[in-house]
């Protein structure tokens, strides 16, 4: 497997989609109820087929990342190439932006000396979409770019 099992959460989301995926492997609902009961370990080969085929998929569409922490934001945008990064450092102790008053203080402050900026690119490796999720396995949410966007316009001004 080249990325993660999906919960049985995720798997419950997504039973139509597993269900049309068993369906190209010509696997009937029975034939999955015995297979589950038969050869669990074939069973669990299948789960993890479609788990990597999901990630793919959502790697593949991925724009943006965000991860929050009490006094960091990291801001990605993924382009084809490379990554650029948006990284807001909050200096004033104290403070956490992860929760709402913490976020309302940044709102307010992101132009005082009480907030630092920084500015970076990577390169990919040879495979993109493993290096998008080490940051999700990190804690990054795939997210629209709002606020990377948000910072950019400021940060480009």
């Amino acid at each position: 497997m080249k990325y993660a099992r999906l919960t049985k959460e995720q798997l419950d989301s997504l039973q139509q989609e597993f269900i049309n995926f068993l369906a190209t492997q010509t696997i009937t609902a029975s034939q999955w109820q015995t297979i589950k009961k038969e050869q669990p370990q074939v069973a669990e080969q299948e789960i993890d087929v479609f788990s990597d085929l999901v990630w793919e998929g959502a790697l593949g569409q991925a724009k943006f990342l965000e991860n929050i922490s009490p006094r960091l934001l990291f801001l990605f945008k993924l382009e084809s190439q490379q990554m650029s990064l948006i990284s807001v450092k909050v200096v004033q102790e104290g403070i956490d932006i992860t929760t709402k008053e913490g976020y309302a203080w940044l709102q307010k402050n992101y132009t005082t000396d009480d907030v630092e900026f920084y500015l970076a690119t990577k390169q990919y490796t040879e495979d993109k979409h493993l290096d998008i999720f080490k940051l999700i396995q990190q804690g990054a949410a795939i997210t629209k770019g709002e606020l990377y966007g948000f910072f950019h316009e400021i940060l480009n001004s």
